[in-house]
């Protein structure tokens, strides 16, 4: 996956690089603008078993500043902020592995080094017994609930 490009960010950032669970690694720039997801809107996505994206709403394009041509065949985790520990992923795959659904608070990082918050729910896709990816629905959070989630965040490896 591609470092991301100075000339997309919006204002000052930092640049952090990323470890991902597969070993891969990823420059990203990171700025202090938040991007609310308007009332009433759901973002939705698909991925295969691996995570690699399938599917994007037009939400989910508008949220994340990414074309669905650049998101398709991504691994999900394009969006992973710096800010969320590495510990959230690791109960988020534990628990749809097992086929169960998860819920949880995420930080996302835009293409324009920006972010957005969710409350997303992952439910593993079963079909004729067999797993064959995952939709992930998510929200506008309440703001004390994205305080609530920063806080513990802090707290996690």
């Amino acid at each position: 996956m591609k470092d991301m490009h100075p000339d997309d960010i919006t204002g000052e950032y930092r640049e952090v690089t990323l470890q991902y669970h597969d070993g891969s690694a990823r420059l990203v720039y990171v700025t202090d603008v938040e991007t609310p997801i308007p009332d009433g809107r759901l973002i939705v996505s698909r991925t295969d078993p691996d995570g690699i994206i399938t599917h994007v709403n037009q939400s989910f394009v508008e949220m994340s500043g990414y074309s669905e041509d650049e998101l398709i065949g991504l691994p999900h985790y394009i969006l992973r902020h710096p800010d969320m520990p590495a510990a959230a992923f690791s109960d988020l795959w534990e628990t749809v592995q097992a086929g169960k659904k998860w819920h949880g608070y995420v930080k996302n990082l835009r293409k324009d080094g920006g972010f957005y918050w969710v409350y997303a729910t992952v439910i593993p896709n079963i079909r004729q017994g067999r797993l064959i990816g995952y939709t992930s629905v998510r929200r506008k959070p309440s703001r004390s609930r994205i305080k609530a989630a920063e806080s513990l965040y802090k707290t996690l490896a």
